[in-house]
């Protein structure tokens, strides 16, 4: 039954792996606390459902799903630059907000999408055709980011979140950046979200809740994978779409060993925990052994060489005193 799930969890662990880079722009590239997220994937969701029930083609769909995320990533970047709110206040503001817009856009708790009837892109229907189209999704994200973020414009939105006072400092619009980096975070975000959407054949009210939790989980474990690969900014995002698949797997594996269905939204949590608590393990308890461990030959030469520096000086000061003491007693003889 797991290796059946399997590509199923793939392709899942794709799609959200898609959302997780979007936070990964806000998280580590803009330095952004942003809680949008769990609104706007709704939201894709949502737009992309309601349009193609109303007859619209798939793509146009999509289209307009990111377009609607962006959006999102405006109302939070105006909270948090003109308004001057804090960008967790900022994010859940407009998470609360995206609720009652989500609503209204669905005019109910769901939408179903007819995937039998009607053109979608990825279905669940189709794991292995969906898993290689996410591929060419990803592929062209990634590549397009990495483009970008090598611009000027680009550029400015990384100083920016790597250090704001400086980048004022030179002349970068530091609130300008803030909202463009929030605008392509939730963008990608809704695609994500409508993607999902049209893989499982609906969109629901409650299909963004965690979703911040889960694309942090994703960034971490990815950045345990490929931090000592590369620190390029590609092999970094591609990292993180592989920490969604680790995740959706492990998610999967839980569900194989057939726990209470009522305890899955516990154990997704505390493997969530688990994930995020390892670079803080790593960093207080592996890294405290490998100092205690005695440096490769011995001590002894590391206290000879030492002890060699130190006398070394001395000598220095004992043949700067007595150069005078000589010289004026060859006066006197």
């Amino acid at each position: 039954m797991f290796w059946s799930a399997l590509p199923g969890a793939i392709s899942l662990g794709l799609i959200w792996g898609l959302m997780a880079i979007g936070v990964y722009i806000t998280y580590k590239v803009l330095d952004f606390a942003d809680l949008t997220v769990d609104g706007s994937i709704c939201t894709g969701g949502a737009v992309c459902a309601v349009l193609m029930a109303s007859g619209v083609n798939a793509w146009a769909a999509i289209i307009v799903a990111i377009i609607a995320g962006a959006l999102a990533g405006l109302v939070t970047g105006i909270f948090h630059t003109l308004m001057g709110i804090p960008a967790i206040l900022s994010g859940i503001l407009t998470q609360l907000i995206l609720w009652s817009v989500n609503l209204k856009i669905m005019g109910q708790a769901n939408q179903v999408i007819e995937s039998r009837e009607s053109y979608v892109i990825v279905s669940q229907l189709e794991a292995g055709w969906s898993i290689l189209i996410m591929c060419g999704f990803l592929a062209v994200v990634i590549g397009g980011l990495y483009w970008f973020f090598g611009t000027e414009t680009g550029c400015g939105i990384r100083a920016t979140g790597n250090n704001p006072n400086m980048s004022r400092a030179q002349g970068i619009n530091v609130s300008l950046n803030k909202i463009i980096g929030l605008m392509i975070s939730n963008a990608l975000v809704a695609l994500a979200g409508a993607l999902l959407a049209q893989y499982q054949g609906f969109a629901d009210i409650n299909m963004g809740r965690g979703a911040i939790v889960i694309g942090l989980a994703a960034v971490i474990i990815g950045e345990a994978i490929v931090t000592r690969i590369s620190r390029n900014f590609a092999v970094q995002l591609t990292g993180v779409v592989l920490g969604g698949i680790i995740y959706y797997i492990v998610y999967q594996f839980v569900i194989w060993l057939n726990l209470d269905t009522e305890y899955l939204k516990m154990f997704s949590a505390i493997v969530v925990a688990i994930f995020l608590a390892i670079p803080y393990w790593k960093k207080r308890y592996f890294y405290k052994f490998a100092k205690k461990r005695p440096p490769e030959g011995g001590g002894t030469d590391a206290a000879g060489a030492s002890g060699e520096q130190a006398a070394a000086p001395q000598a220095q000061e004992t043949e700067r005193l007595e150069t005078p003491a000589e010289a004026e007693g060859g006066e006197h003889v």
